[in-house]
């Protein structure tokens, strides 16, 4: 508490208060010592600016709360977009697979085969931005 005390110029008091209300988070060391991280020192940066721009607490408790449900957010859509890049990435080499099928297409096959293709695109584009069809 002392070291983030110093790095944020405020006092342990300050930093004792602002866990006890629930503004700043830490663990605890097996020694019973609270440990503080790099979020933690944002955070009280985070306070200290919104203090000196006269907010109250309950709105800055707020405004942290808010912060924190965006990064969790964030998150989320990360790992989701993580996951569809990958079954894309799976797609495209099945695709690969197909090419010497659809070479050996004549070209009404082909326009055929184009057609139906660009529709399930559409379908999928539209799914996957979940516009209704």
């Amino acid at each position: 508490m002392g070291e983030l005390a110093e790095i944020a110029m405020v006092s342990k008091r300050t930093i004792d208060y602002y866990t006890s209300i629930g503004l700043l988070n830490s663990d605890r060391s097996k020694s019973n010592y609270r440990i503080y991280s790099d979020e933690s020192l944002r955070d009280l940066k985070f306070i200290e600016e919104c203090k000196s721009l006269h907010y109250p607490l309950d709105e800055i408790k707020r405004k942290l709360d808010r912060k924190k449900d965006k990064k969790i957010r964030d998150s989320e859509v990360e790992k989701h977009v993580d996951a569809v890049s990958q079954q894309m990435q799976k797609l495209q080499n099945d695709l690969v697979d197909l090419i010497p099928v659809v070479e050996k297409l004549d070209d009404l096959q082909k326009e055929k085969f184009t057609t139906n293709l660009m529709m399930l695109n559409s379908v999928l584009m539209k799914s996957l931005l979940n516009v209704p069809s």
